[in-house]
């Protein structure tokens, strides 16, 4: 049976994050609000205030909960994640308050899915008990995300790796104890099997950040970039320092995906919630022309199409949720995309709706909305291209589908008609029809 209920003991839990979120992480936002600040460990205030606040989590036992039990997590399926993360898109800060920041989870994922022992407790550990920070290094200035055109390399040499070549967008670098590297370690293997993971220290000799990346809004001359352009000048590492084996790189990356871009797709709907909590609001505050905005047709046009554009968007990412949790591996692949498709025109439409609510207002510094507007141009190129995914969507639907058999197509008319007059010939025939 199809059933669009919660649970009452995780739907209190829902309540508390949601209240925690707005209480204790958005003061966070406010105090230390550039994006990197969450990955910023040697930030002693920032952190002074986080770890009482990650305890409280850790107490209600909402810690990490995309891992298993045997991680510290609750091992949540993709809905309950999903139905938390909505939560946490409220406050930028929320995500590491509750041990669930980006890269560091997908990369804690396939540490525990495919590091060694050793890995594990060097590396994964420290991560999961919030004390470090890692970024993934994968795609290159000439590629983007397009691991068949990586050159970015990783040889053999004695019982070493030796990883040559550049990356490009590895965000938080600067602040990660360690990098994992996607580099090519058979250039002439199929696609899938030309790639490897690798572990990297930032501090080994050899990473050369050529310069730390700054986005829309950072200040370059304040050297507030945090996507770092990466040069890998012979970086030696040992053999241990693969994850999986050679070849596995392709495999160990898609591990880590689908589920993170259902996440960062609830996190949308989160901001998006927040912006029209702010858009009605304003709605019902200002006056203009002898009456509230909240009379004007063209605001209630606005609030209408954004609700309804919301739970549209919401449903979709839940039942992709669903799917990942309930379906073989993979059956969710068109879903996820659509998710990944339907999350920038969402996101764009009703943040660029809640600032013309706001008027000028809507154009400053002074409320959350121009943060969120900064978010816009990047979320149709993260976690893929929002034109790649379309195809991706294209091409599993298609799967559904044959070419229709003979000169028309199947819902041709008058082909249909002649078979079904053929079919009821004699009921025809006897009633002069």
């Amino acid at each position: 049976m199809w059933d669009f209920c919660t649970e009452p003991d995780f739907q209190e839990k829902l309540d508390w994050i949601d209240s925690f979120v707005r209480d204790e992480c958005e003061p966070l936002d406010l105090l230390f609000p550039h994006i990197g600040q969450p990955y910023n460990t040697a930030n002693k205030a920032a952190r002074e205030i986080l770890a009482p606040l990650q305890r409280q989590v850790k107490e209600q036992q909402l810690w990490a909960c995309h891992l298993g039990p045997e991680l510290g997590g609750q091992g949540y399926g993709q809905v309950k994640l999903a139905l938390m993360n909505e939560k946490l898109g409220r406050a930028m800060w929320a995500p590491t308050v509750f041990g669930t920041a980006a890269p560091d989870t997908g990369n804690a994922e396939i540490l525990a899915m495919f590091g060694s022992e050793e890995q594990k407790r060097q590396y994964l550990q420290p991560l999961l008990d919030g004390e470090i920070v890692s970024s993934f290094s994968m795609t290159e200035p000439h590629a983007g995300a397009d691991p068949k055109e990586f050159v970015c390399r990783a040889r053999p040499e004695g019982t070493d790796w030796v990883i040559s070549g550049e990356k490009w967008f590895t965000s938080n670098a600067r602040y990660a104890s360690f990098l994992i590297v996607m580099a090519v370690t058979d250039q002439d293997a199929t696609p899938h099997k030309r790639m490897s993971m690798f572990i990297v220290p930032t501090e080994t000799p050899g990473i050369e950040i050529v310069r730390d990346v700054a986005v829309m809004p950072d200040r370059e001359e304040l050297d507030e970039g945090t996507h770092a352009y990466i040069r890998y000048n012979d970086v030696r590492v040992p053999a241990d320092a693969i994850l999986g084996g050679p070849g596995q790189g392709f495999e160990v990356a898609q591990a880590r995906l689908g589920g993170g871009r259902v996440h960062h797709a609830m996190r949308t709907v989160g901001r998006c919630k927040r912006a029209f909590d702010m858009m009605a609001e304003r709605a019902l505050s200002r006056r203009t022309q002898g009456e509230v905005l909240a009379n004007k047709q063209f605001v209630q046009q606005f609030l209408a199409d954004s609700a309804i554009e919301i739970e549209q968007f919401r449903l979709l990412v839940l039942q992709t949720a669903w799917m990942i949790d309930t379906q073989p591996h993979g059956a969710a692949r068109a879903h996820i995309s659509m998710c990944k498709v339907a999350m920038a025109k969402l996101f764009h439409d009703v943040i660029q709706r809640a600032i013309q609510v706001h008027g000028s207002l809507g154009a400053t510094t002074e409320t959350p909305l121009f943060e969120l507007w900064n978010s816009v141009p990047s979320l149709a190129l993260v976690d893929g291209p929002t034109e790649v995914h379309k195809v991706t969507v294209a091409k599993q639907l298609l799967k559904n589908y044959s070419p229709a058999e003979g000169l028309f197509p199947s819902e041709h008319i008058p082909t249909r008609r002649a078979a079904a007059r053929t079919r009821y010939a004699e009921v025809l025939d006897k009633h002069g029809i």
